[in-house]
């Protein structure tokens, strides 16, 4: 084994300090036809010509749906506190409403129990992007409906687990599956159109608001939160045109759902647009008190004048010398501190960072060696920078309460296939054997070193 930097728990990782990893239904289950379950968006994107790259699937995926005691012992391993985990829609309801699907409901229970059994809280989010088809057929988030299609199915999962479930998220990265999905086609159903986009921002946020009123009602206890994927945003070149489109990706990308589910009021630009889409008392249904903040966070957005795109924004590129991840992403750990630090004072929320990680092409650093190990020194190395950078923003006063990695394991990465390894466990995509890499085994030291810190051993 190479030899890896000491874990550095230096700095205020407060008693209490929850550490956990991450992972989304559709990106790990697989069985996608097994035991009832519908059909999601993402299983017809994947059969679209050119909606993932080499034609990749989550059929299989990481067969986590009978793998799933296998992949909780590596959690125990890690020692991890926490694990968040999605449950899949068209799984346990498989037209979306309707008639429910016991054998997807006893999987989720077999899973919560496991977790609890190893000592590893369960962190419900209760939609990952895997919109039943059958509902898109109804109009999708495009559709006002939706939104209580959406609560009932929010009440279903805590009736069902809120005896043993008390950490629920509503949604994960609002702004990625709206946007990617109803104005840049990145991303299922892969519709471009700014009448559904504004109307699948109004109507998700509504689901969200009538979601937090039904796990409150149903769930004695719960801490209830949303994640929200926020990166600054940075004019491509100074330009009039760029700063404008930057300006306007901002109020999409991060504030068109935590300004109203927190604030009670859209972006100004946002607003303006949206406002034939908000009935009476639609804010107030919206702003529904949270316990928590969730952030998501790589790194910041290069926006760039695009008139080919509906909005007139595109992605551009970061600066020719900035570092970046093997997957193109820039590495900007102080964009990571003001972040933590933009949102403490803006929504006044602890915060919990529910996603952070790095990724590499398949096929490159992350393969396993001749001597059987996996050496990812570049992962390990972002980890310890963007640590530091959250200890750093603590400090400084932004009330951060845990940390997840993305992710657990190697996974299907929506638009990009088995094109791309976030997992500090390697998947072998054939075989599904799984092995820790060395940024397994130094998340695990870093989570012992921290503890250990916390209690002043």
């Amino acid at each position: 084994m190479t030899d890896r930097p000491p874990p550095d728990p230096s700095g205020p990782y407060p008693p209490g300090f929850v550490w956990g990893a991450s992972t989304s239904a559709y990106q790990i289950e697989g069985a996608a036809a097994e035991d009832g379950r519908g059909a999601s968006i993402w299983d017809v994107r994947c059969r679209t010509r050119g909606g993932v790259v080499n034609g990749d699937t989550g059929d299989v995926a990481c067969d986590h749906y009978h793998r799933m005691p296998e992949d909780v012992a590596l959690m125990t391993g890690l020692g991890i506190d926490a694990y968040r985990f999605s449950v899949s829609w068209p799984r346990v309801v498989p037209r979306g409403k309707g008639a429910v699907n016991e054998a997807g409901l006893d999987f989720y229970d077999r899973l919560i129990d496991r977790l609890l059994e190893s000592g590893i809280e369960p962190w419900l989010c209760l939609y990952h992007w895997d919109l039943p088809q059958s509902l898109q057929d109804l109009g999708g988030w495009a559709a006002r409906d939706c939104a209580g299609w959406y609560a009932d199915y929010a009440a279903l999962c805590a009736r069902r687990y809120g005896d043993r479930v008390k950490r629920w998220i509503t949604f994960n990265e609002f702004s990625v599956f709206t946007l990617f999905g109803y104005a840049i086609p990145w991303a299922a159903p892969g519709i471009v159109d700014r009448a559904q986009h504004l109307r699948a921002i109004h109507h998700v946020n509504l689901a969200h608001g009538a979601g937090v009123d039904v796990l409150r009602d149903l769930v004695p206890g719960a801490s209830i939160g949303a994640i929200h994927n926020r990166q600054a945003v940075i004019p491509e070149t100074d330009t009039p045109e760029n700063r404008a489109a930057a300006s306007l990706l901002d109020e999409h990308w991060n504030l068109a759902f935590c300004d109203p589910q927190i604030l009670g009021h859209y972006p100004p630009q946002t607003a303006e647009a949206i406002e034939p889409h908000v009935q009476p008392g639609d804010m107030a249904r919206i702003a529904r008190p949270v316990d928590w903040f969730g952030l998501n966070h790589y790194g910041p957005i290069f926006a760039k004048a695009d008139p080919a795109r509906i909005w007139g924004y595109g992605w551009g590129d970061a600066p020719p010398d900035s570092p970046t991840h093997g997957v193109g992403w820039a590495i900007f750990p102080d964009a990571f501190r003001d972040e933590l630090l933009t949102i403490q004072h803006r929504y006044r929320l602890p915060i919990v960072v529910t996603e952070n990680g790095c990724g590499s092409p398949n096929g490159g650093v992350d393969g396993v060696g001749p001597d059987g190990a996996v050496h990812d020194p570049h992962r390990i190395a972002y980890l310890t920078i963007y640590n530091a950078a959250m200890r750093d923003a603590m400090a400084r006063g932004a009330d951060v309460r845990g940390y997840f990695v993305w992710s657990l394991l190697d996974n299907f990465e929506w638009g990009s296939g088995y094109g791309q390894r976030f997992g500090i466990v390697h998947v072998d995509f054939q075989t599904l054997a799984r092995t820790p890499k060395d940024s397994a085994r130094w998340y695990a030291d870093l989570i012992r070193t921290a503890k250990a810190y916390s209690v002043g051993v």
